[in-house]
């Protein structure tokens, strides 16, 4: 099992540690390292601006949001990110969800898995080089009747395959996911329901594809904090707000996919109490309403020791490579958490 590193979102005030956060897992021998984009900073230019000041590691986008391009676009950064990193760039994509689709973009959240393969389709297909037509429900190229013509991506990747990644939650979409990615960008993955909640809708998608999961990256990310084991409770209040904002108010009350995911776990009751808090404003209620075993099964908390039992069991479940999102009030306690995941990998026999 391999480590990966998710830097969130650029902007928020720690963007010189993040960078050596990232110079750091470079150092380290970490596999990927990854950033986000929802309404603030754009996942391209940070990875740009990443791999400018890193030598290894790879760098990938988890993800860039369907919604924010056209395809043909995304595969020009795909391949412009790939030349410029030496061949180090993951393409991770997902459709993101309604309210910024429609709130930020202006674009309709319908169809999300009809408009995941198509765009799927088109990137791959302008990435071989070959002159671009498509012809589907959500986008043709050319236009018919018009001035366009099949025009071919100029950039030469660094490599003739770049690494493909889709963002999934829901079974329908962790299936198709299976089926035309290379590896799932997971969020809130518990390894005691990893194999009923994404590896059986992943082998599933793969098998449809006459395919199985080996070489496909199962790629969770993980909060950690480092700490004693008897602080475990105090550490996973940490996350309070975190889990709270997704399961309560990251979409709508019909449309929550993160809510969906902690009711198949078996939190019913309390994603329900979570998400009446959050949507009526009342966010310490909501934060108050997370069960502590939640967090500590979808965060790796604690000792060396303690965490290097967890990934024991992810890489037991089917995790490839393991994402982590280090904690800490200081640059100096982020980079000890990060250094503890090496050593926590170590001592779990998985490096």
């Amino acid at each position: 099992m391999q480590l990966g590193i998710n830097l969130g979102y650029w902007g928020a005030g720690m963007d010189g540690d993040n960078l050596a956060v990232a110079q750091e897992a470079d150092r380290l021998g970490y596999a990927v390292c990854w950033a986000a984009e929802a309404y603030g900073s754009d996942a391209a230019t940070v990875l740009s601006w990443v791999a400018a000041q890193t030598e290894r590691i790879d760098v990938g986008s988890a993800i860039f949001q369907i919604p924010a391009r056209q395809p043909a676009m995304t595969a020009m950064t795909a391949a412009t990110l790939d030349s410029l990193s030496g061949g180090r760039f993951r393409l991770g994509l997902g459709v993101s969800g309604p309210q910024v689709s429609e709130g930020w973009y202006g674009v309709t959240f319908d169809k999300p898995l009809a408009r995941t393969r198509e765009y799927v389709e088109i990137v791959r297909k302008a990435m071989t080089r070959e002159r671009l037509s498509y012809e589907g429900r959500h986008w043709t190229l050319p236009l018919p009747g018009g001035p366009g013509k099949p025009l071919k991506l100029t950039v030469h990747p660094e490599r003739e395959h770049i690494p493909l990644y889709i963002a999934a939650i829901g079974p329908k979409n962790l299936e198709q996911t299976g089926e035309i990615a290379d590896g799932a960008l997971l969020i809130f993955p518990a390894a005691e329901h990893l194999a009923e909640t994404a590896i059986r809708p992943l082998r599933a998608g793969r098998e449809k594809a006459g395919l199985t999961l080996d070489g496909f990256d199962v790629c969770p990310t993980l909060p950690l904090a480092l700490g004693e084991d008897k602080d475990v409770a105090a550490l996973a209040d940490t996350f309070r707000p975190y889990t709270a904002l997704y399961v309560g108010g990251m979409g709508s009350r019909k449309q929550n996919f993160y809510n969906q995911l902690a009711r198949r776990m078996g939190y019913e009751q309390a994603a329900d109490e979570i998400q009446d808090a959050y949507l009526a404003g009342e966010k310490q209620a909501a934060a108050a309403a997370v069960p502590q075993e939640l967090i500590d099964r979808t965060t790796l908390l604690g000792s060396v020791e303690r965490i290097a039992d967890r990934m024991t069991e992810y890489a037991a479940a089917g995790v490839t490579t393991l994402t982590l999102a280090p904690a800490g009030f200081t640059l100096d306690e982020r980079l000890a958490a990060l250094r503890a995941g090496t050593e926590a990998l170590e001592r779990a026999g998985l490096a």
